[in-house]
């Protein structure tokens, strides 16, 4: 722990000591003028809520994506060789990325209580696991954007399968019609050819993806988004269900996971330093 510590401390201070943490605060700065004019005084507590975790979300991508080539470059070479673990300076490379973001989010977030909400207690205690859990997801998210973590085509088959992910969500309705249609088809198709054990295998096959109601495509697809949905539902409308403040955990479940597949990646490649 001592030596990621270390590494964190020195990848945080390099950050904000370069060029590239001089451009992110004034990103930041400009950020909270646009969307938190002080002349206009800062929106409810809502807005405030959701506008600053979109940025502290977006933000983490972007420095990851800055302190992963810094980490990838030839000069560290010596450090990752001494190392008794590469996951070691993967988890460094990572927690300075989640440290600089969340400073830069917090600077947003005390220049937009300038004439802003009044933050009750209950409503400042539901803010840090939002913003935590959305924050260390798009930074492994980044992490497997990079060269830094990325072996081969894993980022092409990672987000592709997100890719996958969301077109089926967004269009679940048609895509669970047509699998059923084809499987009714087929079905037919099987019966006419005295098959009728297999027939009824595949008519049984559509109507368990059909479901009873909605479609199981549609369930399952609503079932891995919910914890972004449920987080959004539940700061509109001002409380968390016992159901809905467990989306932070389910965030942070994935993003364990996601990390998990990066530290497999990284401790297995062969490191390519930049120069």
């Amino acid at each position: 722990m001592q030596r990621v510590f270390t590494l964190t401390g020195y990848f945080v201070k390099s950050l904000f000591w370069s060029l590239a943490g001089l451009i992110y605060l004034i990103l930041a700065l400009v950020y909270w003028n646009l969307f938190f004019t002080p002349g206009q005084g800062t929106p409810d507590i809502e807005n405030y809520i959701l506008i600053i975790g979109a940025f502290g979300a977006a933000v983490s991508f972007l420095v990851t994506l800055s302190i992963t080539a810094r980490a990838n470059q030839a000069v560290y070479f010596p450090v990752v060789a001494r190392l008794p673990s590469r996951v070691e300076y993967l988890t460094a490379v990572l927690l300075s990325s989640i440290i600089a973001a969340t400073l830069l989010q917090l600077v947003v977030a005390v220049l937009a209580l300038y004439r802003g909400p009044g933050l009750v207690l209950g409503r400042f205690l539901e803010i840090p696991p939002l913003w935590i859990a959305m924050n260390v997801l798009t930074a492994v998210l980044a992490m497997h954007v990079s060269d830094f973590v990325t072996s081969g085509w894993s980022r092409v088959y990672l987000f592709g399968a997100l890719g996958i992910l969301l077109l089926g969500q967004s269009a679940n309705g048609p895509i669970s019609d047509w699998v059923v249609e084809r499987l009714g088809r087929l079905s037919v198709t099987i019966n006419q050819l005295g098959w009728t054990a297999v027939g009824r295998w595949a008519t049984r096959a559509a109507g368990w993806i059909d479901g009873r109601e909605t479609g199981i495509l549609h369930q399952i697809f609503t079932w891995l988004i919910w914890p972004f949905t449920a987080i959004s539902d539940a700061v509109i409308n001002g409380f968390f269900s016992a159901a809905q403040a467990l989306a932070p955990a389910v965030i942070l479940l994935y993003a364990t996971v996601l990390f998990l597949l990066a530290a497999d990646l990284f401790a297995g490649k062969d490191l390519e330093f930049i120069e």
